[in-house]
């Protein structure tokens, strides 16, 4: 079942029905100031930091889309009113790339309210439409609202005595302020404008709503007129009320705003004692308009450095668009701020945000590079790394600390990534500290060397990493042994003296060491990819790892658990078991033992008690989560290890398993966004199986787009050049693409879809598959040449070799 349709021209998904199996969000802006818009109109606001400076409030666990932007049509003569972001008459949202249109219409009155961020803004515009499709004229009233968080949206949700008596506000014209602790302590406002004159006002949300109300009935819509209402105290609000009288076929016009500001600490205040508000900006019309002009033009750049052409429109539409907008936003927020995340527990992921950079490289270079020198600030002195850090002050986060013993080898992974990207190695020579401390700055080379030393330093009894507090997969805890309700499994004191280790670990330590490049690690990586082969081979599979006691998890000998997707796809990424057959006898397993029609699981069998020794993964229900659920970060590790091995139908089929747009038909049993990636869909133990949770901040979005674009297409930045390189279905007669790299524009056909043998690049024949650098501004013409009969070179040898060993 569908609930809307893609408008690929137009970069919209248009969802076509409010009552979404959940609330269907875009997100709006991409740097200081965020935005979270659902299909119905909710979600919330903030600048930078999504706990500490919250603009809004959001009620996560309520039944419907609660919170958020509250927008009212009053019939002042019928004395009616709709809500037009819910109505169901006439609805329709359309989702575009920095913007997002509700549309509805009742009792011959259309609305259409679109919401937008101006680039570099720190505010959001509300452009609300209002036309009479009457014979005769209307008198109506538009009301227009939010409701302030305090701020801190920690504190605001939990110290109610505090904060029911702290709510100030100001209104100046049109103007609302919510002021807060701007008196004391903060320098920071927010405000709520409009740019039309307004009939009316409320700041104090009881006023508004009146006793007994909620935001689907406010009694100051049912009458018709605000109260003028200032809060003191209680839950401030901003509600503007604005009377229209239109004739038949006139349209009007009013833009609401909802922004954040700063004063500096010595100009906080006017002449006459009241908050400065140099700084808010007047919102006139058409303000929205050339926002949304500089927002459409800002994506044309953006996505015009990767555009493709294949014969598979859930390709085209994912790599074009959604996949890389999603990577933008996870770039922006890692895993911080969703309709699952809520901004509070979390920070920017240290892991997250170093795979975020995979995808969003090619994108805005110079923000990856940015980020990459933010990351290495807040590793620490012995390599090792904070697990997250705070946005707004980009320090690390004490309350979760370190220890999760993967965490540093994806920083090398990320800055490789850039400078393959970029050929920028002067950041190699920038003068990075170590947990922020002034003083302790070396190069980040250094920092790179660290961060592989910090694995070699901690090896077990197999010469395999240990694992810390966890590896990748933070639910499987080998040291945590917690038998306390509510006790953290990621900040829990760990046993001392065990040895638990990590085969995948291992094999990223083999990738990361392989990317970073030298003799030292090369060294190290042959050493670490020997103890691989000696003690995390199963048999048909890669172990996962072994637990405290020095007890394979992930093997044929254990009950439950015994075969875990991580090592099988990380393995064959890093090149292990790809001469000796291992990494195809790896995958073949993985399609026997773990793939569904939702995608692969994490681990089969699931598990189906709580094994102390193991951690947090047994205490999800089997089928949920890390127990087998359908993880949509790892399956991109598969979809590449096929493409490792050769076998392009298997790569293809795997990579549209969890593609969103090709899960559009069953939107009712996915329930999440069909335009994003989620992070986990049910797995086949679960009563839900093919049901998504946690849309949006994922891993997924990054790994996927490299796994199409890198290794399906083949389409990969390297060092010396451009290597096309595609690992296509016998079926494709091959893709077309444009690719922006280092300043030149390639412009790709690749025929057919047999191994690449040679190009033509202008005319003029290389053989093999790299195209040397091109000057910047050059527009190069490329051309595959290929030998090789299509289809042989897919894995059928390869799969039947590897059945024997």
């Amino acid at each position: 079942m569908r609930y809307g349709h893609f408008d690929d021209g137009a970069r919209e998904y248009v969802v076509e029905r409010p009552d979404t199996p959940l609330p269907w969000l875009n997100y709006l802006g991409s740097g200081d100031y965020v935005a979270l818009v659902t299909n119905t109109g909710g979600g919330y606001s903030f600048f930078r930091d999504a706990r500490l400076r919250r603009l809004t409030r959001y009620r996560y666990n309520a039944p419907t889309d609660a919170g958020g932007r509250h927008v009212y049509l009053r019939d002042d003569e019928a004395g009616t009113f709709w809500l037009p972001c819910r109505e169901l008459a006439g609805y329709r949202c359309r989702h575009g790339l920095g913007y997002t249109a509700i549309e509805s219409a009742r009792d011959g009155v259309a609305v259409e309210t679109t919401f937008v961020v101006p680039p570099d803004a720190t505010y959001e515009l509300w452009r609300v439409r209002v036309r009479n499709a009457r014979r005769t004229s209307a008198a109506l009233s538009l009301f227009a609202g939010v409701e302030f968080c305090l701020w801190d949206a920690h504190d605001d949700a939990t110290n109610l005595q505090r904060n029911l008596s702290v709510g100030e506000v100001e209104v100046e014209g049109a103007t609302i302020l919510h002021v807060s602790e701007y008196r004391e302590r903060r320098d920071h406002f927010a405000w709520f404008t409009c740019s039309a004159e307004t009939a009316g006002f409320d700041t104090q949300r009881d006023a508004f709503l009146g006793p007994g109300r909620g935001f689907d009935a406010p009694a100051a819509v049912v009458r018709g007129a605000c109260s003028d209402s200032i809060a003191h105290g209680w839950q401030p609000c901003g509600v503007h009320h604005v009377r229209l009288v239109l004739a038949p076929g006139e349209e009007g016009e009013i833009v609401f705003a909802l922004g954040y500001s700063e004063n500096a600490r010595d100009a906080k205040f006017d002449e006459h004692g009241r908050v400065d508000k140099r700084n808010v900006p007047a919102i006139l019309p058409g303000a929205a308009d050339a926002a949304l002009a500089a927002r459409s033009a800002e994506w044309d750049e953006r996505l015009g450095r990767l555009q493709v052409e294949t014969p598979n429109v859930h390709v085209d539409r994912m790599v074009n668009v959604w996949n890389q907008a999603q990577c933008m936003v996870t770039f922006d927020l890692s895993r911080s701020a969703s309709l699952f995340e809520t901004g509070v527990g979390r920070g920017m992921g240290f892991r997250d945000s170093s795979q975020d950079v995979l995808g969003f490289v090619h994108l805005i270079p110079e923000r990856a590079r940015e980020r990459i020198l933010d990351l290495a600030a807040t590793q620490l002195p012995s390599g090792g790394a904070y697990h997250q850090y705070q946005p707004l002050t980009k320090r690390g986060n004490d309350a979760i600390g370190s220890g999760f013993n993967d965490d540093p080898l994806w920083l090398v992974l990320a800055t490789c990534a850039y400078l393959k990207e970029t050929g920028d190695r002067t950041i190699l020579d920038e003068a990075v500290p170590y947990d922020n401390a002034a003083g302790s700055e070396t190069p980040l080379r250094e920092h790179l060397d660290r961060a592989l030393s910090y694995t070699v330093e901690r090896i077990g009894p197999h010469g395999l990493p240990l694992i810390g507090r966890a590896d990748w997969n933070d639910c499987l805890n080998l040291n945590c042994f917690s038998e306390e309700p509510g006790e953290s499994f990621q900040t829990v004191g760990n046993r001392e003296g065990g040895v638990a280790e990590s085969v995948f670990i291992a094999a990223l330590f083999v990738l990361a060491a392989r990317e970073l490049g030298g003799e030292r690690w090369a060294a190290a990586a042959a050493a670490m990819e020997d103890a691989v082969r000696a003690h995390g081979w199963d048999g048909a599979w890669f172990r996962r790892a072994y637990d405290h006691f020095g007890a394979p998890v992930g093997s044929a000998a254990c009950d439950e658990g015994q075969i875990f997707v991580e090592p099988q796809g990380m393995c064959a990424m890093a090149g292990i078991g790809l001469d000796d057959g291992r990494a195809a006898a790896a995958l073949a397993s993985v399609r026997e033992r773990l793939l569904t029609g939702h995608g692969v699981m994490l681990v089969q069998p699931a598990y189906t008690r709580y094994r102390l020794e193991l951690g947090e993964i047994t205490s999800y229900p089997p089928g949920y989560k890390e127990n087998a659920g359908v993880f949509c970060h790892t399956n991109p590790w598969i979809v590449i290890a096929e493409t490792r091995i050769g076998d392009g139908e298997a790569a293809l089929d795997l990579y549209l398993r969890t593609n969103p747009s090709a899960r559009e038909d069953v939107s009712d049993v996915h329930r999440c966004e069909p335009y994003v990636y989620a992070q986990m869909i049910a797995g086949r133990d679960a009563a839900t199986h093919g049901e998504a949770k946690n849309s949006w901040l994922t891993g997924a979005a990054a790994w996927s787009l490299v796994a199409v674009t890198q290794w399906i297409l083949g389409i990969r930045p390297e060092h010396d050049g451009l290597r096309i390189d595609p690992c296509l279905p016998r079926d494709w007669e091959g893709f077309t693409a444009t690719r922006v790299f280092r300043g030149a524009t390639y412009r790709i056909r690749v025929r057919g879809s047999g191994r690449v043998d040679a190009l033509l690049v202008d005319g003029e024949r290389v053989e093999g598959s790299l195209i040397p650098l091109q000057p910047p501004g050059a527009v190069v013409e490329v051309e595959t040449i290929s030998y090789t009969p299509e289809g042989q070179w897919s894995a059928s040898a390869v799969r039947a070799a590897a059945s024997s060993t």
